[in-house]
């Protein structure tokens, strides 16, 4: 359990931040920027959220903001050979949250018209947010692969983030009326 008596310790003042296993890093570090992205990605289904109607749609979104808390544990704490060592469980992402977000994925496929177009990140309210958070997504990746490039990641994390912006895509479209209400790219429209 996390108890949180104190909000500001003072210790990152010099511009630094210590990582899950107490190491401290410089606060612009590739591993904290990717975590960092993590939680603003989680920010940004709190806010697609209010746009949320349906319970089943919320739901859903509030179990991938959970999974997101998960996420950011397993960026924050580096070493992954050391994890026995840590005295407590350590919690990593694993590959059950993939297949979730992939059977999802396969159920809103079947509701929606094949795609003619690249779709524009419009629509409604709900279906606005998603595209935005899918983009947040699709950074967070980014910075997740380049400290991969550098360091141990959790292969069940990295595989994470590439399907959820795959299930904000999908989950936008079904907030655009199941794809109905999608605003399709012209190309060359306004030249």
């Amino acid at each position: 359990m996390v108890v949180l008596n104190k909000i500001y310790t003072k210790t990152g003042d010099g511009g630094d931040t210590a990582l899950g296993d107490n190491a401290r890093v410089p606060k612009h570090s590739v591993r904290v920027a990717a975590y960092g992205t993590v939680d603003e990605l989680n920010a940004a289904l709190g806010v697609a959220r209010l746009h949320a109607k349906d319970d089943a749609v919320d739901d859903a979104l509030s179990r991938i903001q959970n999974d997101l808390f998960d996420l950011g544990a397993d960026l924050c704490r580096p070493d992954m050979e050391k994890d026995g060592e840590a005295g407590y469980p350590v919690l990593r992402m694993s590959d059950g949250q993939t297949k979730r977000l992939e059977a999802e994925i396969d159920a809103m496929i079947q509701l929606l018209e094949p795609l003619k177009s690249f779709v524009l990140p419009a629509g409604s309210a709900l279906a606005a947010n998603l595209h935005l958070a899918r983009t947040v997504a699709r950074r967070a990746e980014r910075l997740t692969t380049e400290l991969a490039s550098a360091e141990e990641v959790n292969g069940a994390a990295l595989a994470y983030l590439n399907r959820l912006s795959d299930w904000l895509f999908c989950a936008a479209r079904i907030a655009n009326d199941e794809g109905r209400a999608d605003v399709l790219w012209t190309p060359g429209a306004n030249r």
